[in-house]
């Protein structure tokens, strides 16, 4: 039977020891070795026939993947560490007892439903792009709500790129402007805030209430929970 070679990073990612990004620096780092020579960028190995090692320790399979689901408050930015001493959602999962780290983003003034795992497959198969995975957003806006709703469900260039909403629903109008429910397929930086102000709209909350098949539901800000077997199946 062929062998099967994969890239490095992925390899790692793969087994849980870190995100795609993360493993890459481990190797300009010179932290991986392959069957003892030090690994380069690009290099691809096979796990299980070649030795792959990170700061001398062999890379070994997760004992248990992990996947859970944390309504993330406001103030928290996503990413495992922060150099500037700002809040991160790793503090919400510490009591998890596994390293694990955060699949995709929300920005700090967001909240809703972020997930994580470290499984690197899982967090693959969500972010890239080919998936096509929907997520979807109630964002509270000052403003011309009407005229925004009408504006969203059209095409709209964002930062030289030309996107455009899966769905845009009303969902509320209020004195001072309302309630807006888009889904959107792309995930780009701030993407739902730029495509509001674009449409002539300031959002004043924004949460994400699902991803995929998975719906945040009624879990409490700041709380997180397991996948269940039907969610991970259903979003696979």
């Amino acid at each position: 039977m062929q062998k099967r070679q994969e890239r490095l990073q992925k390899i790692i990612s793969a087994h849980g020891a870190a995100s795609r990004r993360k493993a890459e620096q481990m190797i300009i780092d010179g932290r991986v070795c392959v069957n003892g020579t030090p690994a380069t960028i690009g290099q691809s190995a096979e796990f299980g026939l070649d030795l792959i090692t990170i700061d001398g320790k062999p890379l070994c399979a997760e004992d248990e993947h992990v996947y859970l689901m944390l309504n993330k408050p406001r103030g928290y930015i996503t990413t495992i560490s922060d150099d500037r001493g700002r809040k991160t959602v790793m503090s919400l999962v510490a009591d998890v007892g596994k390293r694990i780290y955060p699949v995709g983003r929300l920005d700090m003034n967001s909240e809703g439903l972020l997930l994580f795992t470290n499984d690197g497959a899982f967090s693959n198969r969500i972010t890239h792009p080919s998936y096509q995975k929907k997520k979807t957003y109630e964002v509270e806006v000052y403003g011309d709500v009407r005229n925004a709703v009408s504006s969203l469900q059209q095409p709209i260039e964002i930062d030289n790129r030309l996107i455009q909403a899966v769905s845009v629903e009303l969902a509320k109008v209020t004195s001072s402007g309302g309630e807006i429910r888009i889904t959107i397929v792309e995930g780009r930086n701030r993407q739902v805030r730029k495509m509001c102000a674009v449409c002539g709209v300031k959002v004043r909350s924004l949460r994400r209430i699902s991803v995929g098949e998975l719906e945040l539901g009624d879990l409490k800000i700041g709380k997180w929970r397991y996948l269940r077997d039907e969610e991970l199946k259903a979003i696979l």
